[in-house]
């Protein structure tokens, strides 16, 4: 069998490469060949992460170059799409392909349809609204990183719908080592389009790092303050990310209740537990699927859940250790690329299999 993966980033993206890429090297093993064609290239990425202005000449090259590519899809089984082909233009291109008949899987690890249909002008959300509902379903497959992303396929008419969460590596990456040091390090890791974030938790970490021995490191944030807070920031670079990580004692996950960040699913919580470092998270949506409250994590809604929370892990060495391992554990039944890539496999192959023969 052979897929035309239609990525929205080149490998330093991290959707495509957590999403998609990963798993490549799986689904070629087993008769699964994917050839890669990405939108925008790692400089176009860059410049995202590091906020600069988003030049229009590269994105009508990038729109250019996957039109030329869209020629591939007369040579493959099917079709694999990372989110939409054309980000703020109409389906046409998805619709055509439906046309033509082509086995189409689609994939989804945010919530991109609130970008449209929660956009402040009328026009965006007149033309676009629905362009993702149409294209969840239009499609044979519907790939959705949490429980509301599948529900939102659901409810779109999507044909099948696969939860398949994001996942890691578990081979990648070790587990901490006990330790007994004075200092104790609370981390963070992400991307400067996420950092905003840990605005929510600012006060508390204010009032740790004043009682206790701490230090913030922030891995991925870019340039930022946090209120008077003495941080360590590091950039995030894949081939040290896990052992930017190992360095933790405890990894926060600050999220807002808002449509948008129910549709995010919690890797950074993946990633700090398959360390063996307890976590704490806001209670939104995936996060609950990850975190069991007070076995490998905790919980924290407020201010004051999140200053007792920290305080707790910072205090107590056993209670650190013992919810790593439940995280390490948690990782290892349900969140690594082990357990659901022969998942992926299977609804791929059955997937282009019906729909080659109707």
């Amino acid at each position: 069998m052979k897929l035309l993966l239609l990525s929205r980033y080149d490998r330093r993206g991290a959707s495509s490469r957590i999403r998609s890429y990963q798993y490549i090297p799986y689904l070629n093993a087993v008769g699964i060949e994917v050839k890669t064609r990405f939108l925008f290239d790692d400089p176009y990425v860059r410049d995202i992460q590091q906020r600069s202005i988003r030049k229009i000449h590269k994105i009508a090259t990038a729109y250019a170059r996957r039109l030329f590519h869209m020629l591939d899809i007369q040579n493959v089984d099917g079709v694999w799409i990372e989110k939409e082909l054309f980000p703020w233009l109409p389906g046409w291109v998805e619709t055509v392909i439906r046309k033509m008949r082509i086995p189409c899987v689609v994939d989804y690890d945010d919530a991109i349809f609130h970008r449209y249909d929660k956009h402040p002008w009328y026009g965006v959300r007149c033309l676009l609204g629905r362009k993702i509902d149409r294209i969840m379903a239009g499609a044979d497959l519907v790939l959705a990183g949490n429980h509301y992303l599948e529900q939102r396929a659901m409810d779109a008419g999507a044909r099948e719908v696969t939860y398949l969460p994001s996942v890691i590596d578990i081979e990648r990456y070790g587990v901490k080592k006990k330790q007994s040091k004075s200092i104790k390090t609370i981390g963070w890791i992400g991307s400067p389009t996420t950092a905003r974030y840990l605005k929510m938790v600012a006060a508390a970490l204010e009032t740790v790092s004043r009682k206790h021995d701490v230090r913030i490191v922030l891995v991925g944030a870019g340039r930022m303050t946090l209120n008077n807070l003495n941080m360590t920031i590091k950039p995030w670079h894949e081939d040290t990310e896990v052992n930017d990580i190992l360095d933790f004692d405890i990894g926060i996950m600050p999220l807002p209740e808002t449509p948008w960040s129910r549709g995010k699913c919690g890797y950074k919580l993946i990633q700090y537990m398959a360390c063996g470092i307890p976590v704490v998270a806001s209670p939104v949506e995936a996060n609950k699927d990850i975190v069991i409250n007070k076995v490998n994590g905790f919980m924290a809604s407020g201010a004051d859940d999140w200053l007792a929370a920290l305080e707790r892990l910072l205090l107590d060495d056993g209670l650190r250790e013992r919810m790593g391992r439940q995280g390490r554990k948690t990782v290892e039944s349900k969140f690594c690329l082990q357990v659901t890539a022969p998942c992926l496999k299977r609804v791929l192959i059955e997937t282009i299999g019906k729909a080659k023969a109707s």
